[in-house]
């Protein structure tokens, strides 16, 4: 993506069921489970490299003992800080005192974070929030084991107005008015409820409050909590928990917005938000890894006992579909030939761009991401090719010449486009700064001629600012024939609220192009009456309310947008034309079918908070305010 957009973050719970010194035994370290995780983090950090986390428990300590332990970083590597610093202690403990390494029982006691239940984090810092009290896993602490919660999620709420008011109707006084702290205390208080509950059950039974501890821990039916504590949540979220005597749970939200992947053997139980990481990290196969069912919780009690439980009412799967296109690991088999396929549905209209002229036509993409789309467009290009030739070479009375003229035609396929450096912005002054956005990208000279068509593949475009003040900046000094910009994802009209950073309709180019059009057209009065139809639904109290924001788009071709958006960025370009092309809508559902999560393109939100959300967000847009939406 040529305009960086920040995701949420990505999460890695590991189980360990064995005793360290089975570890030990096997893999040659105690430090087994600490190992993995970090390079599950680490192969996360696509998901988030602003903040980084790490928390875990130790299982059958004595009273006193510690046996939480939790460590987080925002600094320039984070993962690398939090995993350097618990080696750190690690080594000097045993620099220390040179038998403890033959010791694992009194190493375990001695050294925190040599746990047997471990759940990490990484994160972007979004909406300005990069502070380490930002930094997930948050600690919920107290005295009685089993109301220990420790938390960590890959998700956002529509709602947490709502969610926090909820929580003060229960006598509660947050610490913070954020989803991630509502979120806990809803779950924390449902937990205190459980367990004093079920102590009040153990003490008619004549247990002492001693003897009560280790009973509530195995009473403890982490999913009637989950329940209770869920029941207003509108959002896309995948959420982790530890609980302090050795359960854990991963929840996932009715619609599938956010991802979650889990394995299981007789030697650990793994949670990640990237099934290729699983794959990688511990080297099993690709049908041995299961996706946690949507609207359901993997509990895992501390007995290795493990349960899929639905907690939500069965609801269509919106997985989202910007997940697949940009966010999520390519060498998941299912994302890259999801990719691909999206590549190759683009041929035809680039073909109608170009006026079927392979033979003076180039062929590239922006690093990195749209690499994998890349090939499945040069996969139809190919398709075509060998179509045509084979029909030339059918006919009869060819001569030496044109058959040789023939076997020469294959696509052009260069690399343009390079990514140069991650430009600090350290000059305030405007065109001086400008200066330095240019060169974001360089270009290959001397592959492209006057005669050419240029076409370069993004595999998504959101604000057209890298567009307009790098990319075609650069390609204009190639001066081709015309210059066709292609995304492997539609046009992205409306705002994301489940987790990912696009919050601000004004932001998106599609959105700014759609506007122009009403100036032209002497139809601008449209965005009074759509202000005045969100202004009016934030007084309907039903659930259901319509997304307005889609008669801003109503009377516009697709092709009327994308033209605009040409028109929009040619002032960059010196008399080269240019055409922008974007996927269908009909050409993502067939590349990726079992993701239906479109919101960003069709306006069309899973849950009734998307809604408010971009009707809250086109308020916004209208009376000049920049605050988040949601």
């Amino acid at each position: 993506m040529s305009d960086f957009v920040k995701h949420e973050c990505g999460i890695a719970l590991l189980k360990l069921k064995k005793p360290l010194e089975y570890y030990q035994e096997k893999y040659g370290s105690a430090l087994f489970g600490i190992n993995k995780m970090y390079l599950m983090m680490e192969k996360q950090h696509n998901r988030g490299q602003d903040g980084a986390g790490f928390a875990s428990i130790k299982f059958d300590m004595e009273p006193g003992e510690r046996f939480m332990s939790r460590i987080r970083s925002s600094k320039q590597q984070p993962i690398y800080d939090i995993f350097q610093k618990i080696n750190n202690t690690i080594s000097n403990e045993i620099n220390k005192n040179l038998g403890l390494s033959k010791n694992l029982k009194l190493l375990k006691k001695r050294v925190p974070f040599l746990g047997e239940l471990m759940l990490g984090h990484v994160r972007y810092g979004t909406f300005g929030k990069n502070s380490i009290e930002s930094v997930h896993p948050f600690l919920r602490q107290n005295n009685w084991m089993h109301r220990n919660l420790i938390v960590a999620g890959n998700f956002n709420m529509t709602n947490v107005g709502k969610l926090f008011s909820n929580l003060v109707q229960l006598g509660q006084h947050p610490k913070e008015n954020s989803d991630t702290i509502t979120v806990m205390e809803n779950i924390g208080h449902f937990l205190d409820d459980a367990v004093a509950k079920i102590y009040k059950k153990l003490k008619k039974e004549g247990f002492s409050k001693f003897d009560s501890s280790p009973l509530i821990a195995e009473r403890l039916d982490i999913s009637k909590i989950l329940n209770k504590a869920s029941k207003d949540w509108d959002g896309g979220f995948t959420i982790a928990g530890m609980i302090g005597h050795g359960d854990a749970f991963v929840l996932r939200d009715p619609c599938g917005i956010r991802p979650a992947f889990y394995f299981d053997n007789d030697e650990f139980t793994v949670v990640a938000s990237e099934r290729p990481v699983i794959q990688t990290v511990f080297n099993v196969k690709l049908n041995s890894i299961k996706e946690i069912p949507p609207g359901n919780a993997l509990i895992l009690k501390k007995s290795d006992k493990i349960s899929v439980v639905k907690i939500f009412k069965e609801t269509e799967k919106k997985s989202c579909s910007f997940e697949r296109i940009y966010f999520s690991r390519g060498s998941d088999a299912d994302i890259y030939k999801e990719r691909k396929k999206l590549g190759y549905l683009l041929f035809d209209q680039i073909m109608e761009s170009i006026k079927d002229d392979l033979k003076n036509t180039v062929f590239s993409y922006i690093p990195n991401t749209a690499e994998t789309s890349f090939y499945g467009l040069i996969s139809s290009v190919q398709d075509y090719v060998r179509n045509k030739v084979s029909g030339k070479l059918n006919q009869s009375n060819l001569d030496l010449a044109e058959i040789q003229n023939i076997l020469e035609l294959r696509p052009r396929i260069e690399k343009i486009a390079i990514k140069d450096v991650k430009l600090r912005t350290f000059i305030t002054e405007d065109n001086s700064r400008n200066e330095l956005v240019n060169h974001v990208y360089d270009v290959t000279y001397g592959i492209v001629k006057p005669s050419d068509n240029l076409v370069i593949l993004d595999d998504s475009i959101v604000r057209g600012t890298t567009l307009r003040e790098s990319i075609l900046t650069m390609l204009n000094r190639l001066k081709p024939k015309k210059i066709i910009i292609v995304s492997s994802a539609p046009q992205i009209r409306y705002p994301d609220c489940y987790g990912i950073d696009m919050a601000k309709l004004d932001d998106f180019i599609a959105f700014q192009a759609a506007i122009k059009l009403h100036e032209e057209n002497g139809t601008i009065a449209i965005v009074k009456d759509v202000y005045d139809l969100c202004v009016d639904s934030f007084k309907n109290k039903k659930a259901e309310v319509r997304n307005h924001v889609k008669d801003i788009y109503k009377n516009f071709t697709d092709d009327e947008i994308s033209n605009k958006m040409s028109d929009m960025l040619t002032s960059k370009l010196n008399n080269v034309p240019l055409k922008i092309i974007f996927q269908k809508i009909e050409g993502l559902h067939e590349a990726c079918p079992n993701h239906k999560g479109d919101w960003y393109f069709t306006g069309n939100y899973p849950t009734p908070g998307g809604n408010r959300v971009v009707n809250r967000s086109f308020i916004n847009y209208y009376k000049g305010n920049s605050s988040r939406a949601y």
